[in-house]
């Protein structure tokens, strides 16, 4: 048996629910993590076709990446589709989670999908996160440090870019003085002590800080751990807006947007006038991009691929880059695919199904 409060830890083992915006409201929108799970259907969107393709399905779990409730709702009477959307839902036990912002920034996320897609290689973050890093400096016994550190790395602490494992440690004298109550592991009370201890260090997500300093306490010999955190400035390079990479060959631009059109599927491009007879370096990003726009052109990129632009925003191309409006919904249909292929391998009791119901709200007279 599996609970959908199982599947969203799955889920955000990918993309912690920290790494959203502030305007955003991923998460379980609708319904009970205890419930056991019957089947999942994957979605762009949810939409009342959509719960009623979930309850025909057998599926009492959406996973959808946009959120079907932005905005606090007042009321409940079915005055429009969000409405109606939520009220079918609750009627019919079926649970609502969504993942968004968050799975935009983390790789392997949307944006690293359409990337790959794409074919691009040396895939990386268009815009990383700053403030989402901390730093661990605590002191042990040098005998200790080590089976210390193994526990850290265990629970997230330590990772810098493809390396794992990371920390500094330094050697000095600790000194402590325990009272008439204290239970110490080295020394006796009332007496002062020196012991040769290491200082080490290491940085970890701050999402995780309660996960990492239970582990500390568990790990540490002490009855009294000494540590201290720091907040960082540092950009974490795994997590942020957009990504950017470049094809194996330079493409004609002509025929990059013929292959473009084809790798997304799509009806039309909007875009901006060729900067440059050739392609290669594409920076990414799915739904409404065009924040990203210095970012793309810092890095160096040939062609911004994105969607939702404004008619001014297209001048902001300054002759430095070519803009590809692709529809929001082009951009980010990959999603389904996406979650299917993170969770088929995690769950095998239930059913995963892919929505065949096209959400999609704009159409194309060609």
């Amino acid at each position: 048996m599996t609970l959908i409060k199982e599947v969203i830890e799955v889920l955000e083992q990918l993309a912690p629910p920290a790494y959203q915006e502030s305007y955003d409201n991923a998460g379980l929108i609708v319904g009970s993590g205890p419930t056991e799970v019957t089947g999942v259907l994957l979605t762009l969107d949810v939409t009342e076709e959509v719960i009623a393709e979930a309850i025909e399905r057998n599926c009492n779990l959406v996973v959808a990446h946009h959120p079907i409730v932005f905005k606090g709702l007042k009321k409940l009477n079915g005055r429009n589709y969000v409405e109606r959307t939520v009220v079918e839902a609750i009627k019919n036990d079926v649970a609502i989670y969504a993942t968004h912002t968050n799975l935009d920034h983390v790789t392997n996320g949307v944006n690293w999908q359409i990337a790959q897609l794409l074919g691009l290689q040396s895939i990386r973050v268009l815009a990383p996160k700053k403030q989402i890093l901390s730093k661990l400096t605590f002191f042990s016994p040098i005998e200790n440090t080590q089976s210390i550190l193994n526990a850290l790395h265990e629970t997230g602490a330590g990772n810098v870019g493809n390396y794992s494992n990371c920390s500094f440690r330094t050697e000095g004298t600790g000194t402590f003085l325990p009272n008439s109550v204290a239970n110490p592991v080295i020394g006796e009370t009332g007496k002062q002590e020196e012991v040769r201890e290491h200082r080490a260090e290491l940085i970890f997500p701050s999402h995780l800080e309660s996960v990492i300093i239970g582990t500390l306490k568990r790990a540490h010999p002490y009855e009294e751990v000494a540590y201290y955190l720091q907040s960082l400035e540092n950009e974490n390079q795994e997590v942020g807006a957009g990504a950017v990479g470049e094809l194996s060959e330079p493409l004609e631009t002509e025929a990059f947007l013929r292959f473009l059109k084809e790798k997304m599927q799509l009806n039309v491009i909007k875009h901006t006038k060729p900067v440059k007879e050739t392609v290669q370096r594409v920076a990414v990003c799915g739904g409404a991009g065009s924040f990203l726009l210095p970012n793309a052109i810092r890095a160096g990129a040939d062609v911004f691929v994105t969607a939702d632009y404004k008619y001014h925003e297209f001048f902001d191309a300054e002759n430095s880059i070519m803009i590809c409006d692709i529809g929001h919904y082009e951009s980010e249909e990959c999603t389904k695919n996406l979650l299917h292929n993170y969770l088929s391998g995690k769950f095998p009791n239930f059913a995963l199904c892919l929505s065949e119901v096209n959400t999609n709200p704009v159409r194309y007279f060609v």
